[in-house]
């Protein structure tokens, strides 16, 4: 297969790099909104970025170290901590000290973390719906899979 793009079809604006970050950006806002609009997770000042965070920690195989967590999704060390350390202060989060590695430390949701999981899952949920309004479920998966596609591409690269 030949590239995609050359000059006289590529559009900077217009190019997939340049779409994905604009659906992004409208994606963590309207989830930004969405959470503080509800009326449980509201007084808590949730944002899309620490929705994230929660959202990896949830599952039953997720990171367990903010280094982990910082691979997994693209943050640097600093703005981890800075995330981790609101998340902490909400009560939503713990951090304990690795029992194998006195430098690691773990990462696990609070007994309230665990409580706000679903709502917060349910309101990622709407918001997804809304931004696949129109796509059948197939195609929904489809594009999942350009997406999963592209990424082994960037790290195979």
């Amino acid at each position: 297969m030949g590239d995609i793009y050359d000059n006289a079809t590529f559009q900077p604006c217009r190019a997939i790099g340049a779409l994905i970050s604009r659906v992004k950006t409208e994606w963590l806002a309207m989830l930004d909104r969405e959470l503080a609009a509800d009326a449980r997770l509201g007084p808590l000042a949730l944002s899309a970025a620490q929705y994230i965070i929660v959202a990896n920690l949830a599952g039953p195989e997720g990171p367990r170290s903010a280094a982990d967590l910082c691979k997994g999704i693209s943050y640097d060390a600093g703005a981890m901590t800075r995330m981790l350390d609101r998340l902490e202060n909400k009560g939503l989060i713990r951090r304990s000290r690795s029992a194998q590695d006195r430098r690691l430390m773990n990462l696990e949701l609070t007994e309230e973390g665990r409580a706000t999981w679903p709502r917060m899952r349910e309101i990622s949920m709407t918001v997804a719906n809304r931004m696949l309004r129109g796509f059948t479920k197939a195609e929904a998966r489809q594009l999942e899979g350009f997406f999963s596609r592209m990424l082994d591409n960037a790290q195979g690269a």
